[in-house]
């Protein structure tokens, strides 16, 4: 039943991709009457498109809170064990993928499922934990996620501003046309697939485990480096060395333009907080779901701000117990949820050149797209690092981004020199 809903579900976007470039064709065409049709369509396969996700995503919940059989389960990993041994490759479908790398814990739960409590070798454990300074972005965790296995692309039609309401009194408007109130203008963001390549390496004396273990190794290994080189991408995704796949920092519509808002600031600054916050949304709203991302040195930098008189901290930073990845930034009665990545640059560590360098970025992670095109495919090669006696662990998956919502994310730029502030 989920497939089939699958299935309809990517018929329904590829119709929209359709109905969509007719009607920019028939905007451009100056046809704005057909244009409104079309644009009529659009909408109402809308509702039609999100009742379905709304029923997948149930079905998908079902699937990730489903109880695992540790018995199939570890017979499965006896025989990708077995052929990753040999060279082969192994193949993790977009729902494994899912769970995987987007459930909490899920890797070490499946990691604990396929070796039981057999006892491991000195140094070839299965348990993986990063080493201090390698840990994974948030970020991948709190971004939409949708499964768009079976599409060469798809684009999704944004609003970038409402219906202009015109009005006049009752005692003149009476008996006289109807002023046209301005059409809403749309964007279109693409989201198509990128190839994404994952090395990782691991020490070859793991060939001495079960099959079972090795796989372990292999699969909690694969997934933390795509974990890693996604969160890359969703940062830095240029849509040039990375074809189509486009990260917050440069997220572009079809058109062209961009969609996220840029900020120009100059340092870490005891205002640089509320600036973010009130340059994010329209004139009536502020970002109730929004989080500041930001290099390690960034946060250090705003910790050690202090009043001019009380010489006290402005900013109380309280890293949360459960994920050091993330916390709160406090400020009087303001909260601003944060998460450091080593994939910003830190404005506390740059100067002003010849070009502008964007920093960290502030908005709701959910107006982030991360499509997921297929399988993920994972070898292991005993030949690249035989010298240094490591298996190479390689990856390949088909995976896809862009921002959703115009301006859905605020970039925070140090200008060039003479860009003006």
């Amino acid at each position: 039943m989920r497939e089939n809903m699958r299935r309809e579900l990517t018929q329904k976007l590829q119709d929209r991709t359709t109905l969509v470039e007719k009607a920019e064709s028939l905007l451009k065409d100056g046809k704005r009457e057909e244009y409104r049709a079309e644009m009529d369509k659009v909408r109402n396969l809308n509702g039609e498109i999100e009742d379905l996700k709304s029923l997948i995503e149930e079905q998908d919940r079902k699937f990730m809170e489903k109880a695992i059989d540790p018995a199939e389960e570890r017979d499965k990993a006896a025989e990708r064990g077995n052929d990753l041994m040999k060279g082969q490759e192994v193949t993790f479908s977009v729902q494994e993928v899912r769970k995987a790398l987007f459930v909490p814990g899920a890797v070490e739960k499946s990691v604990t499922l396929a070796t039981g409590t057999l006892a491991q070798p000195t140094g070839a454990g299965t348990n993986i934990r990063d080493p201090l300074g390698y840990g994974v972005g948030a970020i991948i965790d709190q971004v939409y996620v949708q499964d768009l296995t079976g599409m060469a692309s798809f684009l999704e039609p944004y609003v970038i501003s409402e219906f202009d309401a015109s009005g006049a009194k009752v005692s003149t408007a009476a008996g006289t046309a109807r002023t046209d109130s301005d059409d809403p203008t749309f964007g279109v963001a693409k989201i198509s697939p990128y190839e994404l390549t994952t090395t990782s390496y691991v020490d070859r004396n793991i060939a001495r485990l079960t099959p079972a273990n090795y796989y372990a190794k292999v699969f909690a290994m694969a997934m933390r480096a795509m974990r890693r080189d996604t969160v890359e991408m969703i940062f830095n995704g240029d849509g040039q060395g990375t074809p189509d796949m486009y990260g917050i920092k440069n997220a572009k519509n079809v058109a062209g333009s961009a969609i996220f808002a840029s900020l120009n600031v100059e340092e870490v600054g005891p205002d640089l907080l509320t600036d973010l916050m009130f340059a994010y949304g329209g004139d009536e709203e502020l970002g109730g779901n929004c989080r500041l991302y930001l290099n390690k040195k960034d946060l250090q930098a705003l910790g050690k701000l202090r009043g001019t008189n009380e010489k006290r901290r402005l900013f109380d930073i309280v890293p949360d117990a459960g994920n050091p990845n993330t916390g709160i930034i406090r400020e009087g009665g303001t909260i601003v949820p944060y998460s450091i990545s080593s994939k910003l640059t830190a404005l506390s560590a740059s100067t002003a050149g010849s070009s502008d360098i964007q920093t960290m970025v502030y908005g709701d992670p959910m107006n982030y797209e991360l499509g997921l095109f297929g399988d993920y495919t994972v070898r292991v090669d005993e030949s690249v690092k035989a010298v240094e006696r490591m298996l190479t662990i390689l990856g390949d998956a088909m995976v896809g981004g862009n921002l959703i919502v115009d301006k859905g994310f605020v970039v925070a730029t140090l200008p060039k020199t003479g860009g003006g502030g």
